[in-house]
């Protein structure tokens, strides 16, 4: 069976019935509900012909197949391929695709998923927790057969409930205290006190940090890294300033603004950004004041997106394997659907320091 091509279907799964029968309302086409009412069957009838499986007599396949020569009707195939080959359909989802993290794991997903003749659902969750629980009851009317999860809604479980009802939940970049689920993450913290150490070596001692959301395992983790690569380094980890964000370009934009509009004496001269967004923000704040980066000040990220490195400066930053966490995320929920495997404990992905133009000793 021929793998299928890198397919998302987002918030809904490719329907083969439902699109042929849009054809002629599109393109003017004989559709498979012509042909149904031409044979007076069932639109599951032409599709079992059409398929070649389910139970149709003899009389009513002649008919189908009369219907069939009569109106010239051409199936669509492309969509015929889908519902042949995808053998289970897994959904997937993410915060939003803002954060080209989730992007490039999205696509290790699709690869993944792909190789082994999976259909992709594809669900951005990133408005509020009702949005995310929404989304979980849709794709339990889509009926998947699992799903892979991140959200950044951390108060709330009863979106992740109903997707356990459904069946097997891989969480990935994430691990949710009291929750026992496989999951598939990074060493964030590593990746955070190397960063930490990076600054105190290049001589700052008037550090702040812009954190993730509230409760949210991966900020936690960060932020625990930095602490532990100041006092590893000498400085007191409570000297570290610490503004909260929420992983969103505004927020460190926002941080970087209540930050740097001090003055100097009371200014940092590093600002640890725990991911790649919000680093972001807080370059274009200080793009917008006249600040220079990384003279003034320097700033750092986290995930190392495929845009920190075009940036100006280009970001020194923690890089996460997201493509490889896509794919092994999708793999390991394709195992537990198919009973090959009841459980996973992995080791963390690790996450490397990526050093580059937004940082350099301070000033003196």
């Amino acid at each position: 069976m021929a793998s299928l091509p890198p397919t998302l279907a987002f918030c809904g799964e490719v329907d083969s019935e439902q699109s042929m029968r849009s054809v002629k309302s599109v393109s003017g086409r004989t559709t498979m509900k012509d042909v149904a009412d031409y044979a007076n069957v069932s639109i599951s009838t032409v599709s079992y012909v059409l398929n070649g499986n389910g139970p149709v007599s003899q009389a009513r396949k002649k008919s189908v197949e009369q219907a069939i020569k009569a109106l010239n009707y051409i199936p669509n195939e492309s969509a015929r391929g889908l519902k042949l080959q995808v053998s289970s359909t897994i959904g997937l989802v993410v915060p939003g695709l803002e954060n080209q993290f989730f992007s490039v794991l999205a696509r290790g997903v699709v690869q993944a998923a792909s190789a082994k003749n999976r259909l992709v659902v594809f669900c951005s969750a990133e408005t509020s927790e009702e949005a995310e629980y929404g989304i979980a009851r849709l794709l339990s009317s889509k009926r998947v057969d699992g799903v892979i999860y991140e959200s950044d809604f951390q108060e709330s479980r009863e979106s992740l409930l109903e997707l356990q009802s459904l069946g097997p939940v891989v969480l990935v970049d994430e691990r949710i205290p009291g929750i026992d689920l496989p999951a598939v993450v990074a060493d964030g913290r590593r990746g955070a006190r190397d960063i930490a150490t990076h600054m105190i070596n290049l001589g700052h001692r008037k550090i702040s940090c812009v954190t993730g959301p509230d409760g949210h395992w991966t900020a936690e983790q960060r932020l625990a890294g930095y602490r532990e690569g100041l006092a590893l380094g000498g400085v007191h980890p409570d000297t570290m300033e610490v503004i909260a964000g929420d992983y969103r370009m505004n927020s460190g934009y926002e941080a970087a603004k209540l930050l740097l509009l001090r003055p100097k004496s009371d200014r940092p001269t590093v600002l640890m950004c725990s991911n790649d967004l919000m680093a972001i923000g807080a370059l274009e704040f200080c793009r917008a004041e006249g600040i220079v980066v990384p003279r003034d000040v320097s700033i750092t990220g986290f995930d190392d997106i495929p845009i920190a490195n075009l940036l100006t400066p280009r970001l020194t930053t923690a890089s996460q394997p997201a493509l490889d966490m896509g794919k092994e995320a999708a793999d390991l929920l394709i195992k537990l659907i198919d009973g090959e495997i009841e459980s996973s404990v992995r080791s963390p992905y690790p996450v490397d320091l990526v050093v580059r133009d937004s940082t350099a000793e301070p000033l003196s």
